[in-house]
C-alpha cells in the first residue's frame, strides 16, 4: 500500500508541471452542472478563468473542496474572473454533485479527458484528474499552476491567489 501510495503521489507531481506559466492555455469547450457550455474563446479579452480540477465527485477531499467554494465563492467573486470546479466524471454526477453541495458556480464535465489530459492534469493510470487549481489571465495564457491544495480553504486560497495575481476587481 505505501508503494501505491508513494507512486500516486509522483505521477500526480510529475503530470501538473507539463504545462508551464506563460504557455497559451488549451482550448476548452465543456457541458457544465448548470446546463450550460463553456468555451474558453469566450473568456479570452474579457475575463480570467479558475478552474480547480478535483478527482472524483462525492469524495470526501473533493466535497470538502466544492463546499468550501460553495460557502466562500463571494471572496473569489470580488474579482473578474470566471471560476469553475472540474472533472472527468459523467455530465450526471457533476450536476447531482453541484445539486448535493449547493454549487451556485458550474461544475465542467470532461467525461472524454481530453481536456484535462491537455492541461496536463489527467493521472492515465487511475483515469482521473489530479487535484491542481489552473490560472488563466485574460489574455488566454496560463498565470498559475497551483498543485498545494487544501481543500477546506480553496476559496479563499484562490481569492487570494488571484489577487497576488493583480486580477481586476469585478
Amino acid at each position: 500500500m505505501k508503494f501505491f501510495a508513494a507512486a500516486l503521489t509522483a505521477l500526480i507531481s510529475l503530470n501538473a508541471f507539463a504545462l508551464e506559466v506563460g504557455d497559451q492555455a488549451p482550448a476548452f469547450e465543456l457541458p457544465a452542472s448548470d446546463g450550460n457550455t463553456y468555451n474558453s474563446q469566450d473568456f479570452i479579452g474579457k475575463q480570467a478563468v479558475v478552474i480547480a480540477w478535483y478527482p472524483k465527485a462525492f469524495t470526501s477531499g473533493c466535497t470538502v473542496e466544492c463546499k468550501s467554494l460553495a460557502m466562500n465563492g463571494h471572496l473569489i467573486e470580488e474579482y473578474d474572473a470566471a471560476y469553475f470546479m472540474a472533472s472527468v466524471d459523467p455530465l450526471e454526477d457533476n450536476t447531482r454533485f453541484a445539486e448535493e453541495n449547493d454549487a451556485k458556480f458550474p461544475i465542467l464535465s470532461d467525461e472524454d479527458k481530453t481536456v484535462a489530459e491537455a492541461m496536463d492534469v489527467l493521472i492515465p493510470v487511475i483515469g482521473v484528474a489530479s487535484r491542481v487549481t489552473i490560472y488563466i489571465d485574460i489574455d488566454g495564457n496560463i498565470a498559475f499552476i497551483d498543485d498545494d491544495i487544501n481543500p477546506a480553504t480553496s476559496a479563499e486560497d484562490i481569492a487570494a491567489r488571484l489577487g497576488e495575481l493583480n486580477t481586476p476587481k469585478a
